[in-house]
């Protein structure tokens, strides 16, 4: 019998607006599974505006998002820092945050992804608001950063958060549980990405305050070999 989180995931990607197939490969499960989760979600939901209909407010992107990443032919608005020290701080971490007008009312969403190794680590799922408190919520949001965040488009973000889940799962880790009700206001994705993850295109994992060092070190000695990735972790957790 599937878990309550699997249906919950696979239903979640429908009204995102994945095919079956697309959440099989996702979920690495098989379509007639996938069928069975979803039977009965519809991609637009009765009475309701699909979230990524909605008309976008704005989108935000931490600064040095592209810090040791290739972007395939780069559009011109996918803009950044013109010049990025390597290891700068905060490379390979990246908030992204997305605004959205529902009626009189605001959605707001973020994320926090790994664009290096795990990919998305932490989500936001939606919260409705003011209209008058979407600056105060991306000022919370990108608090923790010593710059103010870059307007971006949505198509970045779709390329950002979804290729590093794309990447994540390649390597065996799956996005945070929150990822999948925050996701519908990107839009539906078509993969590939523009974006090479990994740092200079080799999986880096940074060990994070909450992070199993011991746990995530495995799942990439199996999923790519122990010399195929570099890392930092505390010795004592090790």
């Amino acid at each position: 019998m599937e878990s309550k989180e699997l249906k919950e995931r696979a239903q979640a990607l429908r009204a995102a607006g994945k095919t079956p197939k697309q959440i099989a490969r996702d979920l690495g499960v098989t379509r007639a599974v996938v069928t069975r989760l979803v039977r009965g979600v519809d991609v637009v939901r009765p009475g309701r505006v699909h979230p990524a209909e909605l008309p976008l407010l704005g989108c935000w992107v931490s600064r040095q998002w592209s810090n040791g990443l290739r972007v395939a032919d780069r559009p011109a608005d996918w803009v950044d820092d013109a010049e990025l020290p390597p290891m700068a701080m905060g490379a390979g971490l990246v908030s992204v945050a997305v605004a959205r007008a529902d009626g009189d009312a605001v959605s707001t969403c973020g994320f926090l992804v790994d664009t290096y190794c795990l990919g998305v680590k932490n989500a936001l799922p939606p919260v409705t608001s003011d209209p008058d408190e979407v600056p105060y919520f991306v000022a919370e949001f990108f608090s923790a950063y010593d710059t103010p965040p870059l307007q971006a488009p949505i198509e970045l973000a779709r390329h950002l958060i979804f290729g590093a889940v794309d990447y994540a799962r390649d390597l065996g880790f799956d996005p945070h549980r929150d990822f999948y009700s925050a996701a519908p206001h990107l839009g539906t994705w078509e993969p590939p990405s523009r974006i090479t993850f990994g740092l200079d295109g080799k999986p880096f994992f940074h060990q994070g305050p909450h992070d199993n060092p011991e746990r995530i070190m495995r799942t990439l000695d199996r999923t790519v070999g122990r010399d195929n990735y570099h890392f930092t972790v505390v010795p004592t957790l090790l």
